[in-house]
């Protein structure tokens, strides 16, 4: 994650989550409330800050905990 650039593009994450660009981007497209990446466009292009990717999968760890529980 230190090796990660402050800001992402969806080929970095989809790399570092193991998942397709694709889907990365219908994961941009979701509202983060209900489970998107939060993100930003620069152009045409989508961008994702650091932080707030790791927000993110926190996010996604903590929903999961909460539904084992």
């Amino acid at each position: 994650m230190d090796k990660l650039p402050e800001i992402l593009t969806a080929q970095l994450i989809a790399d570092y989550l193991g998942i397709s660009r694709r889907r990365v981007y219908e994961l941009f497209q979701t509202v983060p409330k209900h489970g998107g990446i939060p993100n930003f466009d620069i152009g045409a292009s989508k961008r994702v800050e650091k932080k707030d990717f790791l927000a993110w999968i926190e996010a996604r760890k903590n929903e999961k905990s909460k539904l084992v529980s």
